[in-house]
């Protein structure tokens, strides 16, 4: 890899630190390639599992991390062990080098204002900065390093109001129910006053701001609209005493509800539930130290994240140093693998803070038994258009045949922007305020929200919904109990059919059956829209999969006759509220163990899913009574071997084991093999066979191979297995991927302007592409960039300074502004100059050059 040059000044007008990611449009729909099994829902599960993502603008915030070491690192460096006066004094001093900086930067004429201080976790802040002020932040040789702040969203969707008992995982322990154990919560707000959580969640910590004790906050200009996501990850964790038997996995835990998400206005000024990265980081903070007195004694042993920053599967960012901080401060940190689909084999979906080494970081399983599916016939005139068994995509349905007629809603949305997302409710009625499709089924498109869409057709009065442009999953979606309609897909081509009779004023009935139970083709396996890996230091995430699909929880607010409101929820951050859940009952029966041994018995315990990739699944699927039964510990608990080149390229990886149990332990270790892949690896073990003392500790060295000519490019992977005389067998997970590492990529640079006078107040507007997605098969591979440099060369080609610079760069479309100053901040004399580009890429590899000229007047 290449030695990044040394960091200098910036000066650079960032007009859009995070614009436009247009290449991450191109990934954004999921499903998997074609060598993984088909089964139902395929292609499916986009826009259900996570509604749509609003779009965010952050503004000039930054986060801004210093090179004085946080209580975290303090407390590493004493090996776990500080007193609490100790703490107190560590976390001060951290916060005093933040003031120190500031004040200087004041007294150099850059006001800081932090948004958000970080002390326990990281040392650092976040604020906003212009040009000027990251010119002098860049300088500063306390700074270790400025990143962007991004948006993250909540990585599952509701499915509805419950009109039937959603099935439960069977995950527990006997006689353990996590008490004694909390859990932060970093979501959106919570409902305390729903019974099912009464009493057992607490005041909690609201860093978006508005709502008092995080309670789950109503909509600014609709208060019937209450944050969901916050109460259903809640009831998931500690919900007792629901329709059914219906329980959270661990009733006994306490829940912390840190509020890091809730309404706050999007790009287009309209509200939407969603967090950025700074809030996210300042509430892992608390989560560390709930009282916020600057010890982290009172850390909660469990903090589930239940958002994800789409794609951002960077193991060195703000987010994953924090992650790691509140494990040396032992709060074990799960965080959801992302919703957007099988991606890879290099670097694939993976949401951050999911990208962490130190996260447990969780993808969805659909365990399903079996979903509703009935017979629909659809005529246009005389003519059968279609007649088959489909799959019910409403979970809410009578079970009472039905037969309407079709009707389509107006074709002139009255919300434009949304067009693609959903119908909205006005589209379902003609311009005198009468419904299009009561007692109708409505024919509409899947857009990329159907829920929506399904409760909006609801609510105009339509007896069924029927999709067009995706086959949707059996019951991924729902509405009111007071409204159980169902809704099915059919094929684009019968659709097309359909809406050229009904234009031409002909007629179109439907009819839709008695539901029927049918086996789920998909059970035991992860779910299609679950984001699978690797992270972006080559890592195996997701390292443990758990239940994620339709999960019956609770929901905020009360039905109208006063009763208490439950619902179904699907994504991955329901699966990582399951292992959080799991993780607090683990907590409680072994309380001896620290965060990292946690995480680590977690996933080395899990069982295997058969016919899933390594890098969808990690090591399988969570069993929490395997995890009580473990005895050795690893660090790590999932592998990175990187990128194999071709015939004779080595790596070697190091996993220390612990011996957590009473007595001496025998191990032999083996490398299992899954998939070859592209090429043959040979790999070697030292020692081969470990002997370990109750509480030894000890280290195994494995090293891989390749011994053949590669043939292709498809991943080889497979788990070391380390196997007791007599216990549980253990597994961690590895993936080697394959292919020359590639150049960074940088691409379609502009500039608005060849020749200019310098201007602060009109700058020449530079714009590129940088990273890439590349497709590899039926998939696609991010290529982001670890670091771009943006840097300013005289007309005899010498480098003059860097102007700007920016770190965990994804692939997207960026613009700067070009004040025409050099990097001291002077104005440029007449003449010619150049712009260079250099983007250094993630996992190594050459850097990408790219150079554009300009003259200044």
């Amino acid at each position: 890899m290449p030695t990044r040059p040394r960091r200098e000044p910036l000066h650079v007008l960032p007009l859009a630190l995070l614009a436009a990611a247009t290449a991450l449009v191109l990934i954004a729909a999921g499903g998997r390639g074609a060598t993984a099994p088909a089964r139902q829902g395929d292609v499916s599960w986009k826009g259900l599992a996570g509604a749509q993502r609003p779009r965010v603008a952050v503004g000039q915030r930054v986060i801004v991390l210093l090179k004085t070491p946080s209580l975290a690192k303090r407390v590493r460096g004493t090996g776990g062990l500080a007193t609490s006066e100790e703490e107190r004094a560590w976390t001060r001093s951290a916060l005093g080098a933040q003031r120190l900086l500031i004040s200087r930067l004041g007294a150099q004429g850059v006001a800081v204002q932090p948004e958000f201080t970080y002390t326990r976790a990281v040392n650092g802040f976040s604020a906003a900065f212009d040009a000027n002020g990251l010119a002098v932040l860049e300088r500063a040789p306390e700074v270790a390093g400025v990143y962007p702040v991004r948006a993250a969203y909540p990585a599952a969707s509701t499915s509805g109001l419950l009109s039937a008992i959603a099935p439960r995982p069977e995950i527990g322990l006997s006689n353990r129910d996590g008490r004694g154990i909390t859990i932060a919560l970093l979501d959106s707000g919570v409902d305390r006053a729903q019974p099912f959580l009464r009493g057992r969640v607490r005041a909690g910590v609201d860093i978006v701001g508005g709502s008092a004790d995080a309670a789950a906050a109503a909509k600014p200009d609709d208060p019937g609209e209450l944050e969901r996501h916050g109460t259903e990850m809640a009831g998931l964790l500690v919900g007792y005493g629901g329709p059914g038997g219906l329980n959270g996995v661990a009733p006994g835990a306490t829940v912390l509800p840190i509020r890091v998400a809730g309404w706050q206005r999007d790009a287009t000024a309209q509200w939407a539930v969603y967090g950025r990265s700074d809030q996210l980081l300042a509430g892992l903070e608390r989560a560390v130290d709930p009282n916020a007195d600057g010890d982290a004694h009172d850390a909660a042993e469990v903090a589930l994240v239940a958002l994800a920053e789409p794609f951002a599967g960077f193991a060195d960012g703000p987010m994953a140093q924090a992650t790691e901080g509140a494990t040396e401060l032992d709060t074990l940190v799960v965080a959801a693998a992302g919703n957007d689909g099988a991606k890879g084999p290099g670097f694939g979906s993976i949401a951050g803070p999911g990208g962490s080494p130190a996260a447990l970081t969780v993808g969805a399983a659909d365990l399903r038994r079996g979903y509703g599916q009935a017979r629909v016939v659809l005529r246009a005139g005389l003519t059968v258009e279609l007649d088959r068994d489909q799959a019910l995509a409403s979970a809410s349905h009578t079970g009472l045949p039905i037969d309407a007629s079709v009707a389509t809603p107006r074709r002139q949305s009255s919300a434009p922007q949304r067009r693609a997302s959903f119908v909205p409710l006005l589209d379902f009625f003609d311009r005198e305020g009468l419904s299009l499709v009561a007692g109708r089924a409505a024919l509409v498109p899947v857009g990329s929200d159907p829920g929506a869409t399904l409760e909006n057709a609801a609510r105009a009065g339509a007896a069924a919904v029927i999709f067009y442009g995706a086959n949707l999953p059996a019951g991924g979606i729902n509405v009111d109990q007071a409204a159980p309609i169902p809704a099915v897909s059919i094929p684009g081509v019968t659709a097309e059919t359909v809406r050229a009779r009904l234009a031409n004023g002909g007629l179109v009935t439907v009819s839709i059956g008695r539901e029927r139970s049918a086996g789920n083709g998909g059970e035991d396996h992860v779910a299609r829209f679950s984001s699978t890996g690797l992270a972006f230091d080559g890592r195996v995430k997701p390292e443990i999969v758990a239940p994620g699909v339709v999960l019956g929880t609770s929901e905020p607010g009360a039905n109208l006759n006063g009763s208490s409101r439950y619902g179904t929820v699907t994504g991955t951050s329901a699966a990582a509220a399951i292992v959080a859940g799991a993780a607090a009952l683990l907590a409680q029966a072994r309380p001896e163990l620290d965060a990292a041994a946690l995480k680590s018995l977690l996933v080395t315990s899990a069982r295997p899913l058969p016919d899933d990739e390594i890098t969808a699944q990690g090591a399988g699927l969570v069993d929490i009574g395997g995890a009580a039964a473990s005895e050795v510990a690893l660090q790590p608990s999932s592998l990175a071997f990187g990128r194999a080149s071709g015939p004779g390229w080595t790596n070697e990886r190091t996993i220390e084991l612990r011996n957590l149990s009473v007595r001496k332990l025998r191990l032999e270790p083996e490398i299992r093999v899954a998939r070859e892949g592209a090429a043959a690896i040979e790999f070697s073990i030292r020692p081969r066979r470990l002997f370990l003392e109750p509480g030894q500790t000890a280290r195994l060295r494995m090293r891989a191979r390749v011994t053949s000519p590669l043939d292709g490019l498809a991943p080889s992977e497979g788990a070391l297995l380390l196997t007791p005389l007599s216990g549980r067998q253990i597994r961690v997970p590895w993936t080697i991927v394959f292919g020359a590492s590639r150049p960074a990529a940088i691409s379609t640079v502009r500039l608005s302007a060849r020749a200019f006078a310098p201007s602060d107040a009109a700058p020449a507007l530079l714009t590129f592409v940088a990273g890439a997605v590349d497709r590899s098969g039926q998939r696609e591979n991010v290529r982001p960039l670890t670091l771009l440099d943006l840097e300013l060369w005289s007309p005899g080609g010498g480098r003059i300074g860097l102007l700007a610079r920016l770190r965990d760069v994804l692939p997207g479309r960026y613009s700067f502004g070009v004040t025409g100053r050099d990097p001291t901040g002077q104005k440029l004399p007449s003449g010619p100059y150049t712009l260079r580009l250099v983007g250094y890429p993630t996992g190594g590899g050459r850097p990408g050059v790219r150079t554009i000229g300009f003259s200044i007047k």
